[in-house]
């Protein structure tokens, strides 16, 4: 069974995040409603956001790159893809994906300026999870070639063994002590 269909079936049973539910913004809650929409406005735009599931209570540190996994910066800066504020006026449309308890999933949703709330859901990302299984899968196989190369130099470091303690029976063998 291949990782992806692992996955799918996982992400399949997460029905209540799977469906369009009700978002909000939940960074900076002790500010005032103002400087909340500024710092989320702003951290869109650098590429980042925390929302929660109202529904589910599930929480997200949101990143808005093409390549969110690269250690790169250039490759983290947001683009229209995943921040577009110029779609629908008052709204910036989201989206972004990561690893969900196992799962490549895709958030897409919409946030209203003003009231930092919106609609969002995930979908699973088949694309990134054919990515993570070939990864995992190479890891794999490199590990079971490791595993083997260090059993094979066991053996020949106990065959080497065995040759010297035979080697040692036999000198001891043919030299009797003699006293006399």
């Amino acid at each position: 069974m291949l990782i992806t269909e692992t996955y799918s079936d996982k992400y399949a049973d997460e029905s209540n995040l799977r469906s369009r539910s009700q978002v909000r913004y939940t960074g900076f809650r002790d500010r005032s409603l103002e400087e909340r929409q500024v710092r989320f406005q702003t951290g869109c735009r650098e590429g980042h956001s925390e929302i929660a599931f109202i529904g589910t209570g599930t929480n997200l540190h949101l990143q808005f790159a093409a390549n969110a996994w690269s250690d790169n910066k250039a490759d983290k800066i947001p683009t229209k893809e995943f921040v577009d504020f110029d779609k629908e006026a008052g709204k910036v449309h989201l989206r972004s994906q990561f690893i969900l308890n196992g799962v490549c999933v895709i958030y897409k949703g919409w946030m209203d300026l003003d009231r930092l709330d919106g609609v969002g859901c995930l979908e699973f990302d088949v694309e990134r999870a054919q990515v993570e299984d070939a990864n995992m899968r190479d890891a794999l196989e490199q590990t079971q070639r490791r595993l083997r190369e260090f059993e094979e130099r066991q053996r020949i470091h106990r065959e080497e063994l065995e040759r010297r303690a035979e080697a040692e029976a036999e000198v001891s063998y043919s030299f009797p002590d003699r006293k006399g």
